[in-house]
């Protein structure tokens, strides 16, 4: 089974915060890779916590698309 991380950047602090969509699990680092590694231990516990049958039933496969949209455009109503 693959999963879809979301890695989102903090241009404030510096660091990332790394995610899997759907399950209450994240992790946090200065990298990419670190954020992702906290995040494989929070899922660890998510599933020690809460089971594996949960956590699979939360995750889901989203579509994703592609969209070439001018954000600029979109603000002006």
């Amino acid at each position: 089974m693959s999963l879809v991380v979301e890695l989102i950047a903090d241009p404030e602090l510096g660091g990332y915060t790394a995610r899997v969509p759907d399950i209450p699990a994240y992790g946090e680092g200065e990298t990419e890779d670190l954020a992702i590694a906290d995040l494989r231990e929070a899922l660890q516990g998510y599933i020690e916590t809460f089971g594996l049958e949960d956590a699979l039933a939360r995750v889901s496969s989203p579509a994703v698309r592609q969209l070439d949209w001018d954000l600029a455009q979109l603000s002006r109503g």
